[in-house]
């Protein structure tokens, strides 16, 4: 199981120095788990070892929000001061995941043409 860790953690340093050196804006975690899954493709499953260490990971999720929660507590002024760019922020941000979630949804879920014809 360790070693399935320095994977998980392989690709997400691999992805940090990835987004630094390329300089592509999106977050290097991001791009460390896009290259652990383009493995996973090529390999062609999930480890058993890899499926129970992402398990864990998935059962712990809650601790991996208390540096943000802390970090939302030591900002409260700061919050506090930005208060309507951050709910308009966040009120447009759900409206365009409920939009896409159900485009995403209507486009998935069409009867295919190859299908009964009757």
């Amino acid at each position: 199981m360790l070693g399935y860790i320095t994977i998980i953690f392989a690709c997400q340093l691999a992805g940090e120095l990835m987004v630094a050196t390329l300089r592509i804006p999106i977050p290097g975690p991001v791009a460390g788990m896009l290259l652990l899954f383009s493995g996973l493709i090529m390999r062609g499953s999930i480890p058993d070892d890899l499926g129970k260490v992402g398990d864990f990971f998935l059962s712990n999720f809650s601790l991996l929000f208390v540096p943000a929660g802390v970090g939302v507590m030591l900002h409260a002024g700061l919050l506090g001061r930005e208060w309507l760019p951050l709910a308009v922020a966040l009120v447009i941000s759900t409206l365009m995941t409920i939009a896409v979630t159900a485009w995403t949804m209507r486009w998935l879920s069409k009867p295919s043409d190859e299908g009964d014809q009757s």
